[in-house]
């Protein structure tokens, strides 16, 4: 017998590998009748420290990014997901979601993609070895 879950948290960036493990949460969620949270982090050490002041670029990549989670919020619903619902957080992807995301949430599976669509993260270690290796739930990295 298969395992089941619950809630479904599944972290997206537009990146191949994310894509993928979107997909496969949707199959995931429609499968269990499962919650589906969609989350997306800014990140903020990709801004100029120009950038992280005016508040006006924050609030414009904050929206851009919540009509962008929407998206995928529509494409879960139209899948056949009933229960989905998106966050946004800030800060390092892999430390956001294992610290403050996780213990807040409380999904009993994290699905990511096996790489980031930018950032040093893509080059010098990855977030999803990260999240694998400190998250305090089930796991699954796609690619």
């Amino acid at each position: 017998m298969a395992t089941t879950f619950k809630r479904i948290l599944v972290g997206v960036d537009d990146s191949k590998d994310a894509l993928l493990a979107f997909e496969t949460a949707i199959q995931l969620a429609k499968r269990d009748a499962a919650e589906l949270i969609i989350i997306s982090v800014l990140e903020n050490e990709q801004l100029s420290i120009y950038q992280t002041l005016d508040s006006d670029f924050i609030h414009s990549e904050y929206d851009d990014l919540e009509a962008h989670l929407r998206q995928y919020q529509k494409q879960a619903q139209v899948a056949g997901v009933t229960d989905v619902r998106m966050m946004i957080t800030e800060g390092e992807p892999g430390e956001s979601i294992i610290k403050d995301v996780i213990p807040d949430v409380k999904p009993d599976l994290l699905v990511i993609g096996s790489l980031a669509k930018k950032g040093v993260s893509r080059y010098f270690g990855s977030q999803a070895a990260y999240m694998a290796k400190y998250a305090p739930i089930t796991v699954l990295v796609v690619r």
